[in-house]
């Protein structure tokens, strides 16, 4: 399998949660599995995180696992008969006190606070958009609206307000369970759905901190960029999370189909700049559900998220429940790579004006300059956080990143890094000692050969975490 820089996350669901798909998916490509916390139980996820942790053994390599939580369930309540038919012009009712079922003139609602949260003339956008409600009046529980665009409402659909404005809290009650299942497991990543501002973020990193503390284990978290009110909280919500998911479902709901290409480059370019991952998801290569070959747009779609620099690239209904999981995943990796041939190296421009105050980040970039400069065929880096592996990955270079570590969650955590290869290697205390175990890993998987060029970081004493201090260049006998 040619090298690719691009990681893939998949989706976990009905069409991928067997383990001997979890090992084809895994060998095909995969580097991060998701599993959607608004779906399933939390027996199923545990189960599920056990035959990932099984299916990544047998295929001889670690991948992440990124637990999705639900977030506020912003909803209509359901229907006497599943659905009802817009029709465009009518009057419609969203009752936060109606217990009965819906019908054509109104339907309760899971969420009760939308009569506080909306005025006369405000825009609803339902299903993802495709139906489209005007505010006449708000009348004690009740919003009178009336059909702008119509179409079939089903039970439980979704609601946006445009422009954002939604009040509801981005963790509930239920994402906090969700939070203590997926430490039980060790999650690797916890990714946010609705956040608004840096505190969401923070109580979410909170709420982990204390579930995971048991196990020893920290997880990253990613803050899913969905909400319009979270677009010019942009750089506080980067600076405490460890990444960004562009999300672009609710988003484009939000703000605009339109706006979105242009926020989702903005969006890789901060968070890149940010020293933060970023992933880009959502209908990536939908057509992938029914269909055995993506759409051309697909392909430019995929291709144009890798040209702007995104960590990784996300499957959801595509590996959950289409009939082509493996084939999509091969797909997107043979995309990946061709857009990464065409990818621009620019590191003097990178490092024009940028002054670094540690001692570990100057060591990272040197390294990345110097083994471009000399054609080298590898740049090694023994890391405990990883956190080395991640400033090097925020610029582009030809070269890949093998990362070193002796820490099993470190290694999964840098498998969503772009262009690190994560490996794991028991590293003995004494430094020489420690780069000849690393060359030799690096022989054993036929990674470099007699004569080839490599750079290496490290820091002394072994092991201290933030103490990459020391680079060398290494010619291979």
């Amino acid at each position: 399998m040619p090298s690719r820089a691009t990681k893939i996350v998949a989706t976990l669901g009905p069409a991928s949660n067997e383990p001997a798909m979890l090992e084809k998916m895994i060998r095909a490509g995969v580097n991060v599995v998701r599993l959607n916390f608004s779906h399933g139980k939390a027996e199923d996820h545990i189960k599920l995180a056990g035959l990932v942790r099984e299916a990544a053994t047998r295929a001889g390599r670690e991948v992440a696992i990124m637990a999705d939580l639900q977030g506020p369930k912003i909803r209509v309540g359901k229907f006497a008969e599943g659905k009802v038919q817009l029709v465009s012009g009518e009057k419609f009712v969203l009752d936060a006190s109606r217990t009965e079922l819906g019908d054509i003139k109104g339907v309760g609602l899971d969420y009760k606070e939308l009569p506080r949260d909306v005025k006369a003339g405000d825009v609803l956008l339902l299903n993802d958009g495709l139906i489209v409600l005007t505010v006449d009046a708000v009348r004690g529980e009740e919003v009178l609206t009336t059909v702008k665009m119509g179409g079939e409402l089903s039970n439980n659909k979704g609601i946006n307000k445009q422009g954002g404005g939604l009040t509801a809290p981005a963790l509930t009650a239920k994402d906090m369970d969700d939070i203590r299942t997926a430490m039980s497991f060790q999650a690797d990543y916890v990714a946010v759905s609705f956040p608004k501002n840096a505190t969401d973020m923070e109580m979410a990193r909170q709420l982990c901190n204390v579930a995971a503390a048991p196990f020893k284990h920290k997880p990253g978290l990613i803050a899913k960029i969905e909400r319009a009110e979270a677009i010019p909280k942009l750089d506080e919500i980067l600076q405490v999370s460890d990444g960004i998911m562009v999300a672009r479902g609710d988003l484009a709901v939000e703000v605009g189909n339109a706006a979105v290409p242009a926020l989702q480059k903005r969006m890789i370019k901060m968070a890149r700049a940010a020293d933060k991952v970023v992933i880009t998801a959502t209908q990536m290569m939908e057509s992938m559900i029914v269909n055995p070959v993506p759409t051309r747009a697909e392909v430019s779609d995929v291709a144009n998220a890798v040209l702007d620099g995104t960590d990784a690239v996300m499957l959801s209904a595509e590996t959950a429940a289409g009939r082509y999981p493996l084939e999509t995943i091969e797909e997107m990796a043979k995309i990946c790579v061709e857009a990464e041939k065409a990818e621009y190296t620019e590191l003097e421009a990178d490092f024009t004006g940028k002054t670094f105050s540690r001692i570990d980040q100057s060591i990272a970039m040197g390294a990345l300059f110097t083994a471009h400069h000399l054609g080298a065929k590898a740049i090694v880096a023994l890391t405990d956080s990883g956190s080395t592996a991640l400033w090097m990955s925020r610029h582009n270079i030809r070269v890949p990143i093998y990362a070193l570590t002796s820490r099993l969650s470190t290694q999964r955590k840098m498998a969503l890094f772009r262009n690190v290869r994560p490996l794991l290697m028991d590293t003995s205390g004494d430094r020489d000692t420690a780069l000849d175990q690393a060359e030799g890993h690096l022989l054993r998987r036929h990674i470099v050969q007699s004569g080839d060029v490599y750079a290496i970081t490290c820091g002394e004493p072994m092991g201290a975490p933030g103490g990459t201090n020391m680079l060398k260049i290494c010619r291979v006998a």
